[in-house]
Formats: C-alpha cells, structure tokens, sequence
C-alpha cells in the first residue's frame, strides 16, 4: 500500500489568504500536481461540495475538508499549515491545520480505515501540538505516518464499552448508567469517527458507559442488541438516516448533527442522561416497521432473512399508505364506478370542463387515479429496498427492476419477495468481485445495476414468474373464499398475533402479511382488506384497554401510569401501539395476555362481519378508508373492554397493589426503553 502523504503534499507556514475556497483549491492542486488525481477542478468541485454541506472546521484550530471524487486515482492526503489561519467555520475560531482528505469512490477498506484514523488522531492534543511544533514537511509526515501505524482506540469500537478518555475516577461499572450512540456523516471518512471518540471520552467524564456504531465507510460493526436492550438513552450524531433505526424503538433520543458530536460532547452526553431520566423525552419512533431486532453479526440466517424483509416492508408502508387512502378518497367523492373511468375523466376533463357528476367525479378520479399511480410502487419499492438491506445501495436499482418485472409477470407480492431476495444476492456478489482500480467507480453505477437486472430480472421472466404467479392465484382465491367460521379464526389468529409481543417479530409478520396483500383488494376481492381492518383493529386495542383500565380503577395504578394512560387514548386511536410500552414493561405477565383476549375477539368480530379497510393506517382518523365503520367500532370497544376488565382483575386479585411513587412506578419510566415497541411493526 502507497503512502497516504508524501513531503510534496504539505505546506507549512505559507500566506494561503483567508478564503477557504482557495485553500481547498490549492491543496487539490497539490494532489493532481503529485500524480494522485486526474483534474484538479473536478476534485475541488467534490471537495466544495461537502464543505458546502457541513462546515468541517472543529475545535482546537483544525479543520479536515474531504470527499469522494472519481477524479482521485488512490487514497490521499495534503497538509496545510497556514499563516495566518482560514476559517473553516469552527466555533471557536481559524484553522492553521487543515489536512485535505481525497478519497476515490472505489476506495478499499484498509485506506478507508487508515484515513478514518487519521481524523481519530486530530482529537488528540498531543498529536496537534506536535504537527504545530513540526520543523518540516518531513516531520508531519513522519508524524502522520506514526499515527497511522499506531492500533486504533478501542474507544469508539462499536459495541466495545467506553474506553479511557481520562485519568478521572469513574463510578463502579455496575452503578453507570449504559448509552448508545450512532454516528455517520455523508462521506464516512472523517467527522464520524471523530464523533465517536469524542463522545466515548465525554461519557466517561460523565460516569457514563458508551457503547458507538460507527456507520462509515469502513465496515459497520453493528451494536449488539444485548447492549441496545441495556441502554438507557440513545445518542444519534448523524447528518444522513441511521440504519436500521428501528432497533432502537422506544428509547429516549438525542439527535443532532455529526459535528456537534465533536464540538459539544459533553452537552449531549448530559443531555442524554437527562432525557434517560424524563417520561416526555422524545424517543425512537417505531416507524422502521421493518428494522429488525438485532443485526448481531452472529445472527442466523433465518433472523438475516427476516430482516431483509422486514427492511422492504417498512420502505414499501409510504407508497401503500398514501395510495390506499387516496384510492379510498376517490371511491368516496366518485362512487366504486370510478376506478373504471378514472383515466379517462382526467384526460378529458379539467377543473374548467367538468364531466358528468361535477366536481365530486373529477376530484374522485384524481385521487383515484394518483392513488392507483402510488399503489404501483408496491412491489417495485417491496423488492428494491429488500434488495438494499442485503447490497446496499447498489442493490436498488437491481431490485426495483426486479419488482416491475414481477409485476409484469402478474407475480404479485410474492413475486417481489422473491425477486427482491434474488436481487439482493446478485448485487451483493457482484460488489464482492475483485476488479482493477479503473473499474471501481463504474461497479455501483454501471456495472451492478446492468448485470444484476439481467440475471435477477431474467431468472424472474424465465424461471419464477409464472410458478409465483400461480401460487398468488392460489392465495387470493383461498382468501376470497374465506367465510363464516373460517374467516371468523383468521380474525382470531390475526388479533393474537398483533398483541402477542408487542411489536416482536409475531406481531410485525401479521401487519407484514396484510400490508403486503393490500394491493390485492378491490370491490370483488375484499378478503385483503378485511385482513388489514382486522389487523389495525386489533392493534389498537391493547393501548386503549390500558387507559380504560387506568379510568376504571385508579388505585391500582402508579401516577406515572396514569399519566401514560391519558396519552394511550390518543395513542390507541391512532394505531400507534406504543401507548401500551409502559404498562407492559412493568408487568408484562397481566398486561399481554390481557391484551391478548381483546385484540383475538376484535380481530374475529372484524372479520365475522366484513369489515374493510383501504388504509395500512391511521386507526380511527381513517374512517373514510373504513368499510362498516359502525361494526369497526364495535369490535375496537368490544375488545377494549373486555382487556381492560381483564386487566383490573388480574391486578386487583392476581398482583399485590403497587405503592405509589414507589420503585415500580419509577422503573415504568426507565423500563419503556427496554421493550420492543409495537410501533416497529409499522
């Protein structure tokens, strides 16, 4: 492996102005003028790119300006030290280190890593001292290349306990309070890794345990979900989505640009701690429906394929959500006729040439026809983003085409499974092939995607379609046919899934199952939408039988609970199932089954009378998406009743009455976090 640096890259003690822009410039000059990189002004255009995104000074005189470029020929580095000083946007004043970071797009993991622990070093005053006090150019890189070869910092090890930051005594390990933490920035060479280091030390100033994911370019070592499961309180410094959120459902959260993690650890730290210790602090949504419980590294196979599923079920949910309801809008303004005019209505007619039936039929069929446009998405977004949970981002484009073809193939949802899993695979295999530096770049953009569509999209036209196809024939039929007693258990079966873990994987294989067949439904087939009625149905249940139960019989109830209970109306109404997190952390053995009995009798009352539902959510405030929306509500109250009653019992003549203010309605707070939320089922 080359040398990162070399005398010829560095500058010391020059005039190089005050303008950042120019600086980036001439050290770009630099790395074009060493060999390293093809034109000058494509790389400064990357590198102002990213500046321009984030400002990449930081505290202590020192900025990292960096990027990706296709014009960078190997991993680089140049060194300024100017005098004067150029504000690279640093809260406390001018650089007079700036070391420029030339990363190109098909750069191997050892580089990568050796580049991320350089900006790892830059928070070591030590370190800084002795490139300030360095004579020559031949010093810094004597100086880099030391702190090259130096082992990395267990520190920011992702899942490895907080690592010595300081000499300061710390509380027993058994007394610290445990927080994880996420950092990422858009390029994943410098800022994420520094983020972590400074936050590990700033936790351990606090008496805290960190344990940090870098998500970089290096490879990602997930946290162990034993871990997440300990922690208090989350920490997110990120300035791109974090992976996989949803294995942090529930916890309280701090979230906040990459940078602030280097510039203010310590408030955020603090902040952490505090949030870990406030009922209303502002925690992980469950809304990564998909995210899986764990990405252990050691996970099995089965777990790895649930997670790859589940991924492209969360990023399916947005297409079926906003198509279903505006399908649903559209039947409501124009009548069931409308689906089959739709087309027509809106290509003939305008807002000023309004068609038979007025304003209520155009309308109608806008929303219709824009629902039907965004339901199409379905299987595609399904197949792509499973795809993507396997490949990354390479994996998309293969994906996606792999979708449409099972579409093509009338092969369903089950089609887009399949086509999303053999996507994934190919795409995966590909990025895994050893190529020549010069074929790097095209791999994620050309290569990938070209290759992957043929064989993915091929297998799907000649192998697959047509079997999956038939099987999807199958199943509608089978679920077409569900009547009377057999339609009564599917809705018994579905409720108890839904209540069952409270957002573990039972519960998000059934909302899974009904949001993956939603597309299915239409006004002769309305099996798929009694299932997905039956489902949010039932899922509503156990946050509003919590706050009947908390109505009903208060002394039975700390005051944190029934502080809960008020938010769990609103909560249950809505289909957030989060609203029964508290109640269940702290006495799981009465709560779920309790919760249980109810969503199985909603669940078969929502399927005994034909209850229908073209929305994947939104609980009650869907009710124009609602078909007998009066038997919809029966069932809701039926089930709610029936837990909360159960529930008073069980407390009142099964468990010993808590104190109030005691231990227990304390650890209702700290032990939210600790719960899977049901949320993540969606």
């Amino acid at each position: 492996m080359s040398s990162l640096i070399t005398p010829g890259l560095v500058i010391l003690d020059e005039d190089l102005g005050t303008d950042r822009a120019a600086v980036i410039r001439r050290l770009a000059e630099l790395v074009t003028a060493s060999g390293r990189a093809s034109d000058t002004e494509a790389l400064f255009a990357d590198a102002w790119a990213r500046e321009s995104k984030t400002d990449t000074g930081i505290p202590g005189g020192i900025a990292i300006p960096h990027c990706r470029s296709t014009a960078v020929l190997e991993p680089t580095l140049a060194m300024a030290r100017p005098a004067p000083a150029v504000d690279f946007g640093a809260s406390d004043g001018p650089a007079d280190i700036i070391f420029f970071i030339a990363a190109p797009d098909g750069a191997d993991q050892a580089h990568l890593v050796l580049l991320s622990k350089l900006a790892r070093s830059l928070i070591k005053p030590e370190f800084v001292t002795a490139l300030r006090e360095a004579p020559s150019a031949e010093a810094i890189v004597e100086l880099v290349d030391g702190a090259l070869a130096d082992e990395p910092a267990p520190a920011a090890a992702p899942a490895a306990p907080v690592a010595a930051a300081t000499d300061a005594p710390v509380p027993d390990a058994a007394a610290r309070p445990i927080l994880v933490a996420v950092t990422a920035c858009p390029t994943g060479i410098a800022h994420t890794y520094m983020a972590a280091d400074s936050l590990v030390a700033a936790a351990k100033r606090a008496g805290a345990e960190l344990h940090v994911e870098t998500q970089g370019s290096s490879s990602v070592t997930p946290l162990d979900p034993a871990v997440i499961a300990s922690a208090v309180a989350v920490v997110f410094a990120v300035d791109v989505d974090v992976r996989d959120k949803g294995r942090f459902s529930g916890k309280p959260v701090i979230q906040s640009p990459v940078k602030r993690g280097i510039d203010e650890p310590d408030k955020m730290i603090a902040e952490a701690l505090a949030a870990a210790n406030d009922p209303q602090a502002r925690r992980v949504s469950g809304d990564g429906a998909a995210a899986s419980t764990g990405t252990a590294t050691d996970e099995h196979v089965g777990q790895k394929i649930k997670r790859w599923l589940l991924t492209g079920v969360s990023y399916m949910i947005p297409f079926v959500a906003g198509g279903g309801l505006l399908i649903a809008l559209g039947f409501l303004l124009g009548g069931y006729q409308i689906s089959d005019h739709a087309k027509d209505i809106i290509l003939q007619n305008s807002l000023f040439n309004l068609p038979d039936g007025g304003l209520g039929t155009y309308l109608g069929a806008v929303a219709f026809a824009i629902g039907a446009a965004s339901m199409g998405f379905l299987v595609p977004a399904l197949a792509g983003y499973i795809a993507y949970a396997i490949a990354d981002r390479p994996g998309i484009a293969v994906g996606f085409t792999a979708g449409a073809v099972a579409l093509l193939m009338n092969a369903g949802f089950l089609g887009g499974l399949v086509g999303g899993l053999l996507a994934g695979f190919i795409a995966w295999a590909l990025g895994r092939l050893q190529v020549p530096r010069w074929l790097r770049g095209l791999m994620p953009v050309v290569i990938i995607p070209l290759v992957g569509s043929i064989f993915a999209s091929g297998l799907m036209v000649i192998v697959l379609g047509g079997p999956i196809a038939l099987l999807m024939t199958g199943l509608s039929d089978w679920l077409s046919s569900l009547t009377g007693a057999s339609a009564i258990i599917l809705g018994l079966i579905l409720g108890i899934m839904m209540a069952a873990d409270l957002g573990g994987p039972i519960n998000k294989v059934a909302y899974a199952f009904a949001v993956a067949g939603l597309s299915a439904g239409s006004i002769t087939n309305q099996a798929p939408w009694q299932i997905m009625a039956a489902v949010m149905a039932a899922g509503m249940v156990p946050p509003l039988a919590l706050a009947f139960a908390t109505v009903l019989d208060k002394k039975l109830f700390s005051l944190a609970e029934r502080e809960n209970g008020k938010a769990a109306w609103l909560l249950g109404a809505a289909f957030i199932s989060e609203g029964a997190i508290p109640f269940a952390a702290v006495d799981p053995l009465r709560v779920i089954p309790a919760g249980i009995v109810g969503s199985a009798l909603t669940g078969a009352i929502v399927m005994g009378t034909g209850v229908t539902s073209q929305a994947p959510h939104g609980g009650i405030f869907v009710f124009f998406a609602i078909g007998n929306l009066t038997m919809f509500i029966v069932a809701i109250l039926a089930g709610t009743i029936v837990s909360g009653l159960l529930v008073v019992a069980l407390k009142r003549w099964v468990r010993r009455r808590p104190v109030e203010g005691s231990a227990v309605g304390d650890a209702a707070q700290s032990s939210t976090a600790r719960v899977g939320s049901p949320v993540a089922a969606r």
